[in-house]
């Protein structure tokens, strides 16, 4: 038994030792920079002021707390996020099933429907501005051609249409990620389940929700919550495409105008404090009811 506990206590050791230097990068790239941020949140500083400032307590989150456009951009980004990872699942499910079934030439399907993902976000933005160009953009030329509206559409200028098209581009982009981990959880399934299943003459839509979808439901979680942070990190894909505009402004591009455009360091640091707040508080609730399931609580029943 003493003997055990050596080795447990020498594993212990080494598994430190082989730990420390991943932890020392870490905390000089992560906890460090996030450490001054929080720091600079309760002071005065400004990009010019950086060795005279003051420390002004919880005065930036009040300033921030009152702002109407820092609640109009929680709400950007929360309601973004809501409805771009919803379309992105249901389409990543959709198309993963498909891909999933033996069609021929399946694998050059599966290369094609990565090239969205593949391609730098800010290159999709770039690319998709010129798209939904009011005059040039072959968006309107299509939708003019098909009769669906009677004159161009400034898609990322107008109040009304500039949300939904930073979705849609999200979702052009975003949905083979979800495909991909989809794709991987279904190439797992035993293959003898559905085989009993089409014995027992059982109808592919129950099979879907009683088998594959509970089978799946660990991996689509994961990918849930990596796109819900993604997402609710979102700056490129938004500033690329529609700017400052206060209709599509997301709490990181929020946050850059402050750090940037009026070289506030507190009160834009208390904004990105405040963003890795909201973003850790949904992590933790996705989470959280992803680990609940019907009938019982944290995961039993």
């Amino acid at each position: 038994m003493a003997h055990g506990s050596a080795l447990a206590r020498e594993r212990r050791r080494a598994a430190a030792l082989f730990l420390a230097p991943m932890l020392a990068v870490l905390a000089l790239v992560a906890v460090w920079p996030l450490a001054r941020t929080v720091y600079f949140s309760f002071t005065d500083a400004t990009l010019g002021s950086l060795d005279s400032y003051v420390i002004v307590g919880v005065e930036n989150y009040r300033w921030l707390a009152e702002d109407p456009d820092w609640w109009r951009a929680v709400r950007n980004t929360v309601v973004f996020t809501v409805v771009s990872v919803t379309l992105e699942t249901m389409l990543g499910l959709v198309i993963a099933l498909a891909l999933n079934a033996r069609l021929p030439g399946r694998g050059l399907l599966r290369a094609a429907v990565l090239i969205p993902w593949a391609i730098p976000t800010v290159v999709s933005a770039q690319m998709w501005g010129w798209m939904f160009h009011d005059l040039y953009g072959v968006v309107n030329e299509a939708l003019l051609a098909a009769g669906l509206i009677a004159a161009p559409k400034a898609w990322t200028a107008d109040p009304d249409l500039s949300m939904t098209a930073v979705v849609l581009v999200d979702v052009w982009k975003a949905t083979p990620f979800m495909t991909l981990l989809i794709l991987a959880a279904l190439q797992m399934l035993p293959r003898d389940l559905y085989e009993a299943a089409r014995v027992d003459g059982i109808h592919p839509v129950r099979v879907f929700f009683r088998v594959t979808l509970p089978l799946i439901r660990p991996a689509l979680m994961v990918a849930v919550i990596f796109r819900t942070l993604d997402a609710l990190r979102v700056f490129d894909l938004m500033y690329v495409l529609t700017g400052n505009i206060r209709e599509t402004m997301s709490m990181s591009v929020y946050a850059r105008r402050q750090l940037i455009d009026f070289q506030d360091i507190g009160y834009g640091s208390a904004a990105a404090t405040a963003l890795f707040l909201v973003v850790a508080l949904i992590t933790v609730t996705t989470i959280t009811l992803g680990r609940v399931r019907p009938g019982g609580k944290g995961g039993s029943g």
